[in-house]
């Protein structure tokens, strides 16, 4: 049976979801943007700055549930302008061993909630 989860650190979810859930298999995290964040809204407009910020926070989030960062399968990422594809990669690039990447997805999405450039969710298989 699935076990729906929010984390400690963050406030509860402006959205009918969890942060988290948990299968047998597999922990799912929701998309997590910067404004998500306690004192996350000041980097507002830094797609590097609110990049780091999420993965660091995502990292913490799996670490809550006993995987990493290394346990991620899938990410899905959001960008508010496409062509800050290459300032997001720069930072999310170095959160993964070379060559074990996760698959991943990347679009750009107009109107991000909160003024937000990005917006990350994750998908980790449970070790």
């Amino acid at each position: 049976m699935p076990e729906f989860r929010n984390h400690a650190s963050l406030p509860k979810p402006q959205f009918p979801g969890s942060h988290v859930v948990i299968d047998d298999r597999y922990v799912y995290v929701s998309g997590l943007e910067a404004v998500d964040i306690p004192g996350g809204d000041a980097l507002l407009g830094d797609v590097p700055a609110e990049t780091r910020l999420i993965m660091d926070t995502l990292s913490e989030m799996l670490a809550a549930v006993e995987c990493s960062l290394a346990d991620v399968v899938r990410v899905d990422v959001h960008l508010a302008d496409i062509a800050d594809i290459g300032a997001m990669d720069a930072v999310y690039a170095g959160y993964f061993p070379d060559g074990r990447y996760p698959a991943r997805t990347c679009t750009g999405a107009s109107g991000l909630f909160g003024g937000c450039r990005v917006e990350i969710t994750m998908m980790a298989r449970r070790p």
